[in-house]
């Protein structure tokens, strides 16, 4: 007899949350409750705990779920450890944006209490979160979870700086760094994007000399001029000459120094450096031991050097300042359409101040070398696989790291600092006074960078140093996470596990692409373009949504997230709720049997090399090639050429025979649609008689019906 529930249309919103709720009682998350095998790892790359999931979420929880269901079906100790991450600024601007809605900022609240209610605020948003990716049917072992604000987390993030400190790997120094003057912070290089801009490009004489610059507003504390040694138009010009100049205040000295980073081709060939306020002014200054005087504040104002522009902002300012050097007959001449890239904060869209701070950095260098050994020796594979040349070109050009962020919201950074002179000293030392000066030491205020922290994810997520997790499951099997990510957190991760460990943190990395809009546009709250996996599943069901996710989808290429293809793979799984109607109905008088006919051995032999086929994709990480094969198989094959020859074979001799083919078939199509599509298919395996499945045991542990 058909089961009640196929006599009516598939109804996803019914079943899925109740589906999930059985997979969750049963343990089988947990690997600790399935049966001895090899261990297979994913540790989820924990989503901001900030907010709801996107689209790309979407597809990170897909991809790593059919990951752990495939190896979990295999017979593995299949572990899937989910996060959060506090995502420091990121999560303090989301917050901050909130105090503007009251009129406040972050500066009106102690820091105790705005720490406080930022946290708050980001424990709701985690549950969240958290629904979001059951929601879309994430079979990840809840009971593991952690976040990057857990205690046991901050205790090993400050261990693993209080190790760097001791081995000479982090210090505290003077060094040029990203500042975002509107949230008062510096940022890494990955928390900065270029954005391409048109400016004037103002040419004034200087001396002898005509030089060129679209930031006139930094010129106050120019006192040195560079050309390459090897410009003929310069070689009457002997290095360290000096020369008296008239600049914006009057007179000043300025000396010539002769340096191989210039660009002869661009400009005159001629520039005059600022060190304070430009990344490669900085590093021409420290090879040749030039002073460095800053001429910006950190809010973006002219400090007293400027005279009387003083306390005015630079872009109100930079007119001015050029107005006066035309007035006093330096400007040369102005190309008012010149573009370029300019580097700004990648969450407000300020532009970036290249600033000398005292900073924390890490020593990138001894760290790079191991990662770019173990890519050589073949630990990790990178799929697609050119981004292993992405990786090591990263890791061979890395420079120092800084880690401090002047935010409230993050983990600590366990370190006094000098009242006086800056200097910085662990936290563990005793002592209350500066040993090079005697002046009083206090409690860095400064937060981690949120890339130190999951920078250590693989090992946090499984207990390092000393956890039973940590002991089976590292190194881990696969990270699958944005391609974007290649140059932010994959390099963080191996550095950390290879330092702290001596072994790569995963075996494989796969990084999937960005999802766009159906107009193959990034996705964006500005464009409007975005799409809430969520209001998708509840749509057309999270089954269909998956299958929009894999199908198609080349690793490492961006992926347009469609609605009419959504809407395509929720008619599969009716489709598929069907063809299951079907079946069962013709085996209602089936208690077992052969397949014996010659035409049915032949359908069998086509089947088998067809599981082998999807089996050796899904172990080749070819998701986008297995789903789509899946789906053709079912749809096509079962239900438009096998079923309907069926229906003239099960009125003849030949009954039996083709009644336990379309038993094999659909238990076996049941079962490798599973971890695409896991919801419809475990619902469609409680429904099946014995005389089909057998086994009595959720589809989430059923064995997968072939090797490769």
């Amino acid at each position: 007899m058909i089961p009640e529930k196929l006599l009516k249309p598939y109804d996803p919103n019914e079943t899925e949350p109740r589906i999930y709720k059985l997979w969750e009682e049963s343990g089988f998350f947990n690997p600790d409750n399935l049966p001895e095998g090899e261990p297979y790892t994913i540790i989820m790359p924990p989503p901001n705990a900030n907010g709801r999931l996107h689209a790309g979420h979407a597809m990170f929880v897909t991809l790593e779920d059919v990951m752990i269901r495939f190896a979990r079906m295999q017979g593995k100790r299949a572990l899937w450890v989910p996060g959060a991450d506090h995502a420091g600024f990121e999560t303090q601007i989301m917050y901050e944006k909130e105090l503007e809605k009251q009129g406040k900022t972050r500066f009106d609240i102690e820091s105790k209490e705005l720490y406080k209610q930022i946290y708050d605020f980001t424990i709701q948003n985690k549950k969240h979160m958290e629904d979001d990716v059951r929601r879309l049917g994430g079979s990840c072992d809840w009971s593991r979870e952690k976040f990057t604000l857990d205690p046991e987390v901050i205790s090993v993030v400050q261990d693993t700086f209080r190790k760097m400190h001791k081995d000479g790997l982090v210090y505290r120094g003077k060094r040029i760094i990203n500042w975002c003057s509107r949230h008062q912070t510096s940022l890494s290089d990955v928390e900065t994007e270029f954005k391409e801009q048109v400016d004037p490009f103002y040419y004034f004489q200087y001396g002898p000399f005509v030089i060129g610059t679209s930031r006139p507003e930094t010129k106050f504390g120019d006192k040195y001029i560079v050309v390459h040694p090897d410009d003929k138009r310069y070689t009457e010009y002997k290095d360290g000459q000096t020369f008296d100049v008239e600049w914006i205040n009057g007179k000043i000295t300025a000396t010539l120094i002769k340096d191989n980073s210039i660009d002869m081709e661009f400009g005159t060939g001629v520039m005059t450096i600022t060190p304070w306020h430009d990344a490669v002014d900085f590093e021409i200054a420290q090879r040749h031991k030039l002073e460095a005087e800053q001429v910006i504040d950190f809010n973006g104002k002219l400090l007293p050097i400027a005279n009387e522009f003083a306390g005015i902002h630079i872009k109100k300012a930079r007119l001015l300042i050029v107005e006066k050097l035309k007035e006093k007959g330096l400007l040369v001449k102005t190309d008012e359409k010149y573009i370029h890239n300019v580097k700004c904060c990648y969450k407000c869209g300020t532009q970036i101040e290249p600033q000398i701070k005292d900073q924390w950095f890490v020593k990138m260098k001894p760290l790079a070398e191991k990662a770019i050994q173990a890519v050589k020796n073949k630990e990790i594979t990178f799929i697609p696989d050119n981004y292993e040349k992405i990786f090591t070109y990263w890791m061979e050009n890395t420079f120092d790291w800084n880690i401090s962020r002047q935010i409230v919201w993050g983990i600590p950074i366990p370190a006094k600092v000098c009242t006086n002179c800056n200097k910085g000293f662990l936290d563990t030392d005793a002592s209350t006074k500066c040993p090079d000066c005697s002046s009083e030491l206090k409690d860095d205020t400064d937060t981690f960078d949120t890339w130190f922290s999951s920078g250590q994810w693989p090992l946090i997520a499984l207990d390092y140093p000393n956890g039973k997790d940590f002991k089976t499951y590292h190194p881990t099997t696969v990270m699958e996470t944005g391609r974007d990510l290649i140059f932010k957190w994959i390099p963080r991760m191996v550095i950390f596990s290879l330092y702290l460990k001596g072994e790569v943190p995963f075996k494989t990395v796969y990084l999937h692409g960005l999802a766009n809009d159906a107009k193959g546009q990034k996705m964006s709250k500005s464009k409007g373009n975005g799409l809430s996996p969520i209001k998708l599943s509840d749509t057309y069901g999270a089954d269909a949504l998956r299958m929009s996710l894999a199908v198609g989808n080349t690793p490492g290429s961006d992926f347009p997230v469609a609605e009419p293809k959504i809407l395509a793979y929720k008619k599969f799984a009716n489709k598929i709720w069907n063809v299951t109607r079907f079946i069962l109905g013709v085996l209602e008088d089936y208690t077992g049997g052969k397949i014996e006919t010659e035409e049915d051995k032949k359908i069998l032999e086509d089947h088998t090399l067809f599981l082998k086929d999807v089996t050796s994709d899904l172990q080749e990480y070819r998701y986008h090639l297995a789903s789509e094969k899946i789906y053709h198989y079912i749809w096509h094959t079962i239900a438009d050429i096998i079923i309907e020859e069926s229906k003239t074979i099960l009125t003849g001799d030949n009954k039996t025979s083709r009644q336990a083919l379309l038993a094999l078939l659909l238990k076996d199509s049941i079962t490798v649609l599973h971890p695409f599509m896991p919801f419809i298919t475990e619902e469609l395996w409680s429904l099946l008689p014995k005389s089909v499945k057998i086994d009595d045991n959720m589809l989430i542990v059923q064995k997968w019906p072939v090797q490769a």
